[in-house]
């Protein structure tokens, strides 16, 4: 690819970004300043839509499709399964990747790094997101990133010195920060976490910033921005979705076997009234019940599964058998799942229905709360 097709193509990513809601210009001219095509593999998995739309790209084969899919909207996985199952092959869990474009701009604009902010960055993937950082708070600010996949950290190093950009570069867990190179002015977290390590709060400045993925396995995923107060503590909202992988301390366990020991009755709630919930009700059914909740759509059934994180033995499935008028409930365990994610569902219904915008959190040492319109208003079980 010659010089100029590039800068075409560089130039044509940076107007995409100008144009979408609430972006402003500096993160536009970053997009400019840090083009993407050095930050993804020669072989890598697009996926601009359902697993099922997903498509290899080989930049030796096909590098023009290669070319159209790294500056194009889709967001590109470049492993599989922790790196146990090649990309070629397509199917696996998607465990690190290059973000969508639109996705990454609106975090950066959340976060709003200043020049000679001092950045911590948790996830560094593929590097692209810290070579941006490293753009927005220029020479005398400084960004710490943390990753850990040794594989992954070490491709990111080769791209990041490609492009001569040199962050700080840690392989580890980033839920526990890097204190000795703290306080930071922001934290950027490019994975899903379900609770919020203090330890970010602990090393940010007061006034700090963090935007997070708050991935609490209910329904949909959502933006989270906290700001850290004087008193060890923050407390932010959630501006928007985001559905980033989960950080890997804090995935889920599978499900335990059917051993045929469950109960079965029948439901008057649709599973789909749980499973297709708005975003607001999601974060009012996830922080009043503590569970997991995930859908499966078949060609004559809807499933809404829902699971105890604590206790992967409690587990439910609501069942819609098309055709038929009624709803059937699977439980396993001692806990009455599907009863309290509806109560929880008909609680949030009561209050109105309030949308995503008017839920918070607060994090403290003792651990995070999600609350309604006020953070005295926390959401708890009853």
């Amino acid at each position: 690819m010659d010089e100029a097709a590039t800068a075409q193509r560089i130039e044509r990513l940076a107007e995409y970004i100008s144009r979408l809601e609430d972006i402003q210009g500096f993160v536009v001219e970053a997009f400019r300043a840090v083009p993407r095509h050095p930050f993804i593999p020669d072989v890598a998995l697009a996926t601009p839509g359902s697993p099922d739309e997903a498509f290899v790209i080989d930049r030796g084969s096909d590098p023009e499709t290669w070319w159209d899919t790294v500056y194009s909207r889709a967001p590109i996985v470049i492993q599989l399964d922790d790196g146990a199952t090649d990309i070629r092959a397509r199917t696996g869990d998607y465990t690190s990747s290059s973000s969508a474009p639109s996705t990454v701009a609106h975090l950066l604009q959340l976060l709003d790094p200043e020049p000679d902010d001092r950045v911590l960055e948790v996830g560094t993937g593929t590097g692209w997101t810290a070579a941006l950082l490293a753009h927005l708070v220029g020479p005398h600010g400084s960004v710490m990133s943390m990753e850990i996949d040794k594989a992954v950290a070490e491709q990111a190093a080769k791209n990041l010195a490609a492009v001569d950009v040199q962050p700080h570069l840690i392989v580890g867990d980033g839920a526990e920060g890097c204190p000795e190179r703290a306080p930071y002015d922001r934290v950027h977290v490019t994975c899903g976490v379900r609770t919020v390590p203090y330890a970010w709060i602990e090393q940010c400045r007061p006034g700090g910033v963090i935007v997070a993925p708050y991935c609490p396995g209910f329904g949909d995923d959502h933006v989270l921005r906290l700001v850290t107060l004087r008193d060890g503590t923050a407390i932010g909202r959630f501006p928007g979705y985001a559905s980033y992988m989960m950080m890997r301390s804090q995935r889920p366990l599978p499900y335990a076997t059917d051993d045929g020991s469950g109960r079965r009755h029948p439901t008057q709630v649709h599973p789909r009234t749980i499973g297709l919930a708005p975003p607001g009700a999601d974060l009012a059914m996830a922080a009043i019940t503590g569970l997991y909740a995930h859908i499966i759509r078949e060609e004559a059934r809807f499933l809404t599964y829902v699971m105890d994180p604590a206790d992967p033995g409690q587990w439910a499935v609501a069942v819609h058998q098309r055709g038929y008028p009624d709803h059937t409930v699977y439980q396993m365990g001692h806990r009455a799942l599907w009863e309290e994610v509806t109560d929880a569902y008909f609680r949030w219904v009561g209050w109105g229905e309030p949308g995503r915008d008017r839920f918070g959190m607060t994090v403290t040492p003792e651990g995070q709360c999600v609350w309604l319109d006020t953070p005295d208003q926390v959401l708890n079980r009853g």
